[in-house]
């Protein structure tokens, strides 16, 4: 994360490159001093134990002169010795001194960072809502415009209404799940149980218009049966489709029955996180006519 930042020290721009550049060289001079220091406590120990071995010598000598001699060498060396101490105290004074200006630059590169991330996520999020706002408005262009689109139909074909009947219910599928579920639920429910189901197999003519009759068989049916699948959320009818039942149960209230087939509710929740919070039946847990029975007692 590049960029600049102000600081808080009378208001002076630094980046963080700048910051980290500081914490480098601090890092490499504490490394610099902690190699003197390593040299002087090694010199120290060489003096120590030079003086171990003069006052070995000393006290095994007998000559008077060989005694003055070692004396004085000890002097030396721990004159030297006091030396080195200075010095090491004086090491350690510039590591301490490091160490603390180390901190305080890691501190301020923290405090530096965290507010790049926050500006960060404040751009992000304003991204976001612009996108949201153009899906938003793109939607209710859409919407306005299938508005639109069902009063032509209504004024240009004024008796097609009244001689469409009333369905039960409307079936919204992918085409590749007739042969495993669809065909036999809409079968079963037209044919065991009685009921006026909307399927496109039933319902949709030669030479009919797909929008037209689709259109018209959502608005005429009391309840959408969308048998949401691996399959479903890839196609583009079937999102047209489940729009307009999100249309109509904004004005009818209640009108989607989820069916789930052949997926995980973490595919339903990217898909469509309103339609995982509805209580739906599965048909891995329900058979075909159990399903049927369901939507026979709901339409009793």
């Amino acid at each position: 994360m590049n960029g600049h930042i102000r600081s808080n020290n009378g208001g002076k721009i630094m980046s963080i490159d700048t910051i980290m550049n500081a914490i480098t060289r601090h890092e490499k001079e504490l490394i610099r001093l902690e190699k003197l220091m390593a040299d002087e406590l090694k010199k120290e120990a060489d003096k120590r134990k030079k003086i171990s071995d003069l006052e070995r010598q000393i006290r095994q000598t007998k000559s008077q002169s060989t005694f003055k001699t070692k004396a004085n060498q000890i002097q030396r060396l721990e004159n030297e010795i006091a030396a080195i101490i200075k010095k090491k105290a004086e090491i350690n004074k510039k590591v301490a001194d490091r160490r603390s200006k180390l901190v305080a630059e890691n501190q301020k590169l923290n405090k530096e960072q965290s507010n790049v991330q926050k500006k960060e996520k404040m751009e992000q999020e304003k991204v976001r809502k612009s996108y949201e706002a153009k899906i938003n408005s793109l939607t209710n262009q859409i919407e306005s415009s299938l508005v639109l689109d069902r009063q032509n139909i209504d004024s240009v074909l004024p008796g097609t209404s009244s001689d469409i009947p009333e369905h039960d219910v409307f079936i919204s599928h992918a085409s590749e799940d007739k042969e495993e579920f669809v065909r036999e639920l809409a079968e079963t429910l037209t044919n065991v149980y009685g009921l006026n189901v909307w399927y496109d197999e039933f319902s949709i003519k030669w030479g009919d218009s797909l929008r037209t009759v689709i259109d018209k068989g959502l608005s005429n049916s009391r309840y959408g049966v969308v048998v949401i699948s691996r399959n479903f959320i890839r196609k583009g009818w079937t999102n047209y489709e489940l729009d307009g039942l999100f249309q109509i149960e904004m004005t009818k209230g209640k009108t989607i029955l989820p069916i789930w087939h052949d997926i995980t509710k973490d595919e339903v929740q990217q898909f469509s996180p309103s339609l995982a919070g509805r209580k739906a039946l599965n048909t891995a847990m329900f058979t075909i006519d159990e399903i049927a029975q369901e939507l026979k007692n709901l339409l009793d």
